[in-house]
């Protein structure tokens, strides 16, 4: 009878663990969707508010190319930044909101408010970030002839996305917010495609 009572007590305890055991494989996929807006962290709200200056101001440099006279490869690569840009703003903006954190002001709400300029642009902006461009350098592009706008634009805009793929990068390695670090992935791919295809503009 001891036997029978010591292998009962055996299987009534292997049950019993195995069940805790499922409980609790069962309670973690069901608190930890790595789309929940709830799962970011300070990465995640740098990466958006960040990046989302860094896009504005390549925007702005894109609003620099219309009505000038230039070669419609050029015009369809600048038009295919904002095409990326503008939603991307739109979508971390997004973000932000459902976090309960401040949408940061940009450069284009600077250039596009009333009695604004370029020199009107303040340090608020992100202008510190990876390959922001300065105010002067941004007057200097405003200022060019068509003869040197492309070129100069090209090289500005190198420097920019080679700075957003490195805050993208940085995303990728601390960002815990699933479609913040997807959409950092697409970034570095899509922006050091571009750079190379501006990179073949000027050398050509």
């Amino acid at each position: 009878m001891r036997t029978i009572n010591k292998t009962g007590t055996t299987l009534a305890a292997l049950t019993l663990g195995l069940s805790l055991a499922l409980t609790a494989c069962g309670g973690d996929d069901s608190t930890g969707s790595p789309t929940s807006s709830g799962d970011h962290n300070d990465a995640d709200v740098s990466f958006a508010s960040d990046m989302i200056q860094h896009h504005a101001q390549a925007l702005t440099m894109v609003d620099l190319t219309v009505d000038r006279d230039l070669d419609p490869d050029f015009q369809q690569l600048a038009e295919g930044i904002r095409d990326a840009q503008g939603p991307e703003i739109e979508t971390m903006s997004n973000w932000l909101e459902q976090w309960g954190e401040e949408v940061p002001a940009t450069v284009r709400d600077h250039s596009n408010a009333e009695g604004h300029d370029m020199g009107d642009m303040a340090d608020d902006t992100g202008m510190d970030m990876p390959g922001m461009m300065s105010d002067e350098d941004l007057e200097e592009l405003a200022d060019a002839s068509d003869a040197d706008f492309e070129d100069l634009w090209l090289e500005m805009m190198i420097e920019h996305h080679e700075g957003a793929v490195s805050m993208a990068e940085t995303e990728q390695e601390d960002g815990t917010y699933e479609p913040a670090v997807s959409l950092a992935e697409q970034i570095v791919a899509t922006q050091t495609e571009e750079i190379a295809t501006m990179q073949e503009m000027l050398d050509s």
